[in-house]
């Protein structure tokens, strides 16, 4: 089972404005939440870019699978502030072949877009599309089989 989730935090290394840490099924996206969200937001593209460059997620477009390796349409996602995005919303996922763009509203700290992203996460997984190749083995969204003792 595939879950990510964001947080605001205020323990970030000095200078380091976002970090995201990935393991087995997992992504924990730290936004610094002492700084104005669009510094934030600058630093989480380039750190996204980092994590999709590793080549261990993979979309499931229709029968084809794109990567970050796809020649006409590499795999990447694209944090974009948009006014037209209601505050109580937050935040919003759109999903195309190899594109996932997030729109943001240009009016939110730190905290309150962590807040959105996690539902809005969320219901982007569940339509599963995505998985990941974490030491040989393919995780997804489907439910984690149960262990029998």
């Amino acid at each position: 089972m595939l879950d990510v989730a964001y947080e605001a935090v205020e323990d970030l290394t000095p200078g380091r404005l976002a970090a995201i840490d990935e393991d087995r099924g997992t992504i924990r996206v730290r936004l610094d939440k002492t700084r104005p969200l669009a510094d934030v937001v600058r630093q989480l593209n380039i750190e996204i870019d980092r994590l999709m460059s590793s080549s261990h997620w993979f979309q499931l477009w229709g029968t084809e699978i794109v990567s970050r390796d796809t020649p006409d349409q590499p795999l990447r996602i694209e944090y974009i502030f948009r006014p037209w995005v209601p505050r109580d919303i937050g935040a919003c996922v759109a999903e195309d072949r190899g594109t996932v763009r997030v729109y943001i509203c240009p009016d939110l700290n730190p905290e309150q877009f962590a807040a959105a992203m996690n539902p809005a996460t969320e219901d982007f997984l569940a339509g599963g599309h995505w998985f990941q190749l974490y030491a040989g083995e393919i995780i997804d969204n489907s439910p984690e089989p149960m262990s029998r003792i």
